[in-house]
C-alpha cells in the first residue's frame, strides 16, 4: 500500500486556532481487493515536533519536567499535570537538532553539552492527528538543574527535576509517567545507558 491507493474526494478547513482542524472525504484500496465506500474523517493538523531526554552520564540522572496539560484536563484526568521530557514544535528554518537544544534551554533551564543522539521518530496519534515527533537524547550536567522554567508569553509553568535513572523507571512502574514520548525515550535509554555512560564521559 502507498499514497497512490487513496482517492481524495474533497477537503475543507473546519477551524483555525492554536491548531488547525480539517475534514477529509476519501476512499482507499482494500487489502483484499476493491476499495472502500466514501469515508469522512476530521483531522487535527499539528506541526512536526521534537522531544529530547537530557541525560547526565556521570550522575546517572535524567532531566524531567512536570506541567499542566489541557488534553489530560479535557479527558477528566484526576491529575492533569504530567511528567514529560522537554519538547516543542519545529519553527520555520529550524533543524530538528536546533529544536532539541532550544527546548532543553527554555523548558529545563540547562544547555546540552554537545552530544546529541537520535532515538526515533513516530506519529503521536495517526488515527486523527498529523503530528510526528522526533526524539533525541542529549548530554547535560544535571547538577545545574533546578527551579521553574518556561516562556511566560506561552503561559508555561514548568517544574524541572533530575531523578536518578532507576527512580525514573520506577515512575513508569507506578504509573506516574504516562506520556508516550517520555516512555519511548526512557526505554531507549534503558537499552543504551551502558554505552552512553562509557562514551559520554
Amino acid at each position: 500500500m502507498n499514497r497512490d491507493r487513496v482517492e481524495l474526494l474533497d477537503h475543507a478547513v473546519m477551524a483555525k486556532g492554536f491548531y488547525r482542524y480539517e475534514k477529509f472525504g476519501l476512499s482507499h484500496d482494500l487489502f483484499g481487493g476493491g476499495h472502500t465506500a466514501r469515508i469522512e474523517r476530521e483531522v487535527l493538523i499539528r506541526p512536526h515536533a521534537v522531544g529530547v531526554l537530557p541525560y547526565d552520564p556521570v550522575r546517572d540522572r535524567v532531566v524531567l519536567i512536570e506541567l499542566f496539560r489541557i488534553g489530560a484536563y479535557a479527558a477528566r484526568d484526576a491529575n492533569p499535570w504530567t511528567i514529560e521530557i522537554a519538547a516543542g514544535m519545529v519553527e520555520e528554518g529550524e533543524s530538528l537538532e536546533d529544536v532539541a537544544r532550544r527546548e532543553t534551554q527554555e523548558e529545563c533551564g540547562v544547555a546540552l553539552n554537545g552530544s546529541l543522539e537520535y532515538i526515533t521518530e513516530f506519529y503521536t496519534s495517526p488515527g486523527g492527528c498529523t503530528e510526528r515527533c522526533a526524539l533525541y537524547c542529549g548530554q547535560v550536567d544535571a547538577g545545574r538543574v533546578d527551579g521553574i522554567h518556561g516562556l511566560k508569553e506561552e503561559h508555561e509553568d514548568i517544574r524541572v527535576f533530575a531523578p536518578r535513572f532507576e527512580e525514573a523507571m520506577a515512575m513508569i512502574a507506578d504509573g506516574r509517567i504516562r506520556v508516550s514520548h517520555i516512555l519511548i525515550s526512557l526505554y531507549w535509554l534503558a537499552l543504551n545507558r551502558p554505552r552512553l555512560r562509557e562514551t559520554w564521559r
